[in-house]
């Protein structure tokens, strides 16, 4: 008797398909995905030409000067103290309004900083002044 030897075949892993579900991966934790934005600081603005009286007592004037220098109601103030000084201002006022006036040559990046403070001071209510010209 003789005993013929199996033939060994190559296994092979088909690659055709490959293409086709790679690329439906994509597509599925594209769709799937969620980016969490951060949204900044919301502004509502009020209409063009309206004006509103408010008493001086619930305004707090914030200037920044070219050198990123701050100041609450004439007071000095370090930039990373503002959110100290504003949030007890409002547990003493809660109507308070900030009223944050910039020079034209601040750096926006200092600006930007200020408002971050505002918002970590949960400083709701803000008036943005037109620097002078």
């Amino acid at each position: 008797m003789l005993v013929e030897k199996k033939k060994r075949r190559d296994q092979e892993i088909p690659m055709a398909s490959l293409a086709d579900i790679a690329f439906l991966l994509l597509i599925f934790f594209l769709v799937t995905t969620t980016i969490d934005v951060d949204r900044g600081i919301g502004l509502t603005l009020p209409a063009k030409g309206e004006q509103t009286e408010v008493r001086s007592k619930n305004i707090a004037n914030l200037l920044i000067n070219a050198q990123g220098e701050a100041a609450i109601d004439g007071d000095p103030v370090p930039l990373n103290e503002i959110n100290r000084v504003i949030r007890e201002k409002i547990t003493q006022n809660e109507n308070l309004i900030v009223s944050v006036k910039t020079d034209r040559l601040t750096k926006y990046e200092t600006y930007v900083e200020v408002l971050d403070e505002l918002k970590v001071a949960n400083a709701t209510r803000i008036s943005i002044a037109e620097p002078e010209r």
